[in-house]
């Protein structure tokens, strides 16, 4: 498991939000996509299709509680922590999502 796929593991699970390190949260959201820019100690992300900007501080090399919560919550009802879960899972259960599964959903209503 890569230091990427540990700290986002660590971010849903949301029972260690204190001891997360600032320098492995940054590099998780540079992975998924987000662009940083820095003003001071203030670490400012954003993302395309993101409509919440967050703004992150270290303290003591980690980072905020009450942070983690709020990248937590943006990963989560963004589906960007999807792309994750889409690896754990072996080949044979990948759900299509062509036109076969939009028929299912169609026929299933009627």
């Amino acid at each position: 498991m890569s230091k990427i796929a540990r700290t986002l593991d660590r971010v849903l699970r949301g029972n260690a939000d204190a001891n997360i390190r600032f320098g492995d949260l940054c590099a998780l959201l540079h992975h998924l996509g987000f662009a940083e820019r820095i003003r001071g100690d203030h670490h400012i992300f954003t993302r395309d299709g993101v409509a919440e900007i967050l703004n992150l501080q270290p303290r003591g090399g980690k980072a905020k509680a009450y942070q983690v919560k709020q990248v937590r919550g943006v990963l989560t009802s963004y589906g960007l922590a999807g792309v994750h879960e889409a690896e754990k899972a072996s080949p044979g259960e990948h759900s299509s999502e062509g036109k076969d599964s939009i028929k299912t959903e169609e026929s299933d209503d009627r």
